[in-house]
């Protein structure tokens, strides 16, 4: 055998490139981890001319270089500082050129702004949990309002916006504001009181939550957990438009529908009129048509029936016959009739004259003589009788008499259909009522209930 064959062979070994060893871990370390929040504190930031920013982001115990390109630099709502604590959503990469492990910052807020995010965050998951935003719950928006209310500030821009866009699509619904503060600790009270209002009045078909841009902090009212809940009970749907395009609050979940912007929510809700009015003279022509369709039937049809018509002459000569065959025999039957009654008659007078009444009278008449002297003589003792009677049966009605009860301070409390009021429950905040004194009435309404 030959020296080759007696030589163990080398096991082949895989030879990385320092590029492609780098190119394999970016990959590993992208594809393992989803975009993920971070938060901690900038140091050595650069700004270089590229308008890309590079820093370190670090805490107590370790850090990390981070790089955030220019399309997402310009995104951000401030500066960012050395010492600066921030929240940045990051993917996790290599920079393969130098083998640096580091993060590629897709957003970044300040800290604040991730406290409040992160409670945001978690009443979303627990309303989410609860059902609140389910898809089943939400209405569909009508298609041509009758009347739309806007909750929002009477002074800020959104309304502007809502405005100049309904002005433009559709000037013939009329709008309704419910102004309420939309920042600070006093605007979810009032926005709450506002849909409230709203469906009690049951003014409008469509309402619209609304105003314009700002920082999380600024739109915090619209992540109020009494606001999204009062949005989810409102009987009218409900539309959400807070802040720009990238902004999102919980009452955007909670709404029926929600729009990026309030102008995005002006073109939602309002129709639009150039294509209405298209649409109504497409079905005013086709009525029009339709209408000459059916009138050439109806007259089609009309001139067939008046061929099989007779002549008017014709058919009056039929009547004329038929009336006076009815006549001769109207009176044939009368003649007849008349001499029936007219021999009936000649036997009643001959039985009448047979059995005269006149001793019957006479008999009757002495027996009313003598009935009308008996009920002359008893008649004023009746009456007296009765008098004291009546005169009894009046003193007991006056002390049994509602109007009595009146007299003496109490009222009889009624509703506008004349149903008496017997419980406070039976009535609401608000109610018309009338008040039966004991002189005259009065016209109230309810301004509060106790039931005890």
């Amino acid at each position: 055998m030959s020296a080759d064959h007696d030589t163990p062979r080398q096991p082949r070994r895989e030879i990385y490139s320092i590029a492609h060893l780098n190119r394999e871990a970016r990959a590993l370390l992208e594809g393992n981890f989803p975009l993920i929040w971070v938060e901690g504190e900038i140091s050595n930031l650069a700004r270089p001319a590229s308008g890309h920013l590079y820093f370190t982001l670090k805490d107590e115990q370790a850090q990390i270089r981070c790089a955030m390109f220019k399309v997402r630099r310009r995104l951000l709502g401030f500066q960012p500082q050395n010492g600066s604590a921030v929240l940045a959503r990051v993917r996790v990469s290599l920079y393969e050129a130098r083998g640096d492990y580091q993060l590629i910052v897709e957003h970044l807020e300040e800290a604040g702004d991730g406290r409040l995010r992160r409670q945001f965050e978690q009443l979303k998951q627990r309303l989410a949990t609860e059902g609140l935003f389910d898809a089943a719950r939400k209405r569909p928006l009508p298609q041509l309002p009758h009347r739309i209310g806007v909750i929002t500030s009477p002074s800020g821009a959104a309304i502007r916006d809502v405005l100049s866009v309904l002005r433009r699509r559709f000037p013939a619904i009329p709008l309704l504001i419910y102004p309420v503060p939309v920042q600070g600790s006093d605007a979810p009270p009032a926005i709450v009181a506002a849909l409230r209002t709203a469906a009690r009045r049951d003014e409008c078909d469509l309402l619209l939550l609304t105003r314009g841009g700002g920082s999380l902090e600024d739109l915090w009212a619209f992540n109020d957990e009494t606001v999204a809940r009062a949005i989810a009970d409102s009987p009218i749907p409900v539309v959400s438009a807070v802040g720009h395009e990238i902004d999102v609050t919980i009452a955007d979940f909670a709404a029926d529908v929600r729009a990026a912007t309030p102008s995005a929510a002006a073109e939602l809700i309002s129709p639009d009129r150039d294509e209405w009015l298209d649409t109504l003279r497409h079905w005013r022509h086709r009525l029009i048509r339709a209408l000459r369709t059916r009138l050439a039937r109806e007259q089609q049809h009309l001139h067939a029936i008046s061929r099989h018509l007779k002549h008017p002459g014709q058919r009056l000569q039929e009547q004329a016959q038929r009336l006076d065959e009815l006549e001769l025999r109207l009176t044939r039957a009368l003649r007849a009739q008349w001499q029936a009654r007219r021999a009936r008659l000649d036997t009643l007078r001959a039985r009448l004259h047979s059995q005269s009444p006149q001793r019957q009278l006479t008999a009757l008449q002495s027996r009313l003589d003598a009935d009308r002297r008996r009920l002359r003589a008893a008649m004023p003792q009746r009456l007296a009788e009765q008098r004291q009677r009546l005169a009894g049966l009046a003193r007991a009605l006056d002390t049994v008499s509602p109007l009595a009860t009146l007299e003496r301070g109490y009222a009889i409390v009624q509703r506008p259909d004349g149903r008496i009021v017997r419980k406070a429950s039976e009535v609401g905040i608000g109610d018309p009522l009338r008040v039966r004194l004991g002189e005259g009435r009065l016209d109230c309404r309810v301004e509060g209930v106790k039931n005890k």
